[in-house]
């Protein structure tokens, strides 16, 4: 991708592209103006989307929806026009779901996934961990092709006891299992993906997702579960991450990577 002085990226679940619209999710787009924005649980198809907000000026748009209606579903908007577009991975449930889709600009590549949360229950679960196992395969097979990635996601876990705030009481929930847990040590530190929030933001109590429940939000009790893993070769270049939280568009909180050449 040809960057200019620099680059802001956007991931953003909006719980519901249409609940975020109402939030006043677009007039805040239009006023960051970030080069590329990631959006997961869309919760709505594209052709639900031809009035209103959904294709905002000055972007080229693309959506992966999911078969069901009302479910799961991520986009892609770009200020520059992608080499190419990539929806889905060839298995399940990442396309019937709707959880991956990737642009390539020349030998960089932007990816917005929505992982499996387990939370719903067992069987869940293990349709998370069936996803994770696949989902490995394909992050190793992209470290291997030469370009570079950023994977902006709702990843649905955290890593370290500082990414939640109840992690002693979260030892055995989905988001924080240690099953996780060692994958996400595998991601980083066997295979060399980078998590590029820590790389400038080391402080406690950022957190990007609140439960609807008691006073979470208020209280600042919330988990960080959206982030953007980096290959190796983009560290230099992380300048700034920061999480909005002065307005509330979602359960979920946008988060901006800023990158320099």
């Amino acid at each position: 991708m040809k960057f200019q002085k620099q680059i802001k990226i956007t991931t953003f679940n909006c719980n519901g592209v249409r609940s975020a619209a109402r939030k006043g999710f677009f007039q805040w787009l239009n006023n960051r103006c970030p080069d590329i924005v990631c959006l997961q649980e869309i919760k709505a198809q594209e052709h639900q989307l031809q009035e209103g907000p959904f294709f905002p000026e000055g972007y080229h748009c693309y959506y992966f929806d999911a078969v069901k209606k009302g479910y799961s579903g991520v986009a892609i908007y770009s200020r520059q026009q992608p080499d190419r577009v990539i929806r889905g991975l060839g298995w399940e449930p990442a396309d019937t779901e709707g959880r991956y889709i990737q642009a390539d600009f020349g030998d960089f590549s932007v990816i917005s996934l929505y992982m499996p949360s387990g939370s719903s229950g067992e069987h869940r679960q293990a349709v998370k961990f069936g996803f994770l196992d696949m989902f490995m395969a394909h992050l190793q097979r992209l470290r291997e092709d030469g370009r570079d990635y950023i994977i902006c996601a709702d990843w649905n876990m955290c890593h370290k006891e500082i990414d939640l705030k109840n992690w002693r009481a979260n030892r055995k929930s989905p988001g924080f299992l240690p099953e996780e847990r060692a994958w996400l040590d595998r991601l980083y530190d066997e295979v060399g993906y980078v998590d590029a929030f820590r790389l400038v933001n080391p402080a406690p109590d950022q957190y990007s997702w609140w439960s609807n429940r008691g006073q979470a939000r208020a209280n600042n009790v919330g988990w960080r579960l959206d982030y953007h893993v980096i290959t190796p070769a983009l560290a230099p270049a992380v300048e700034a991450a920061s999480i909005y939280t002065d307005e509330h568009f979602s359960d979920h909180a946008p988060v901006t990577l800023v990158l320099t050449r």
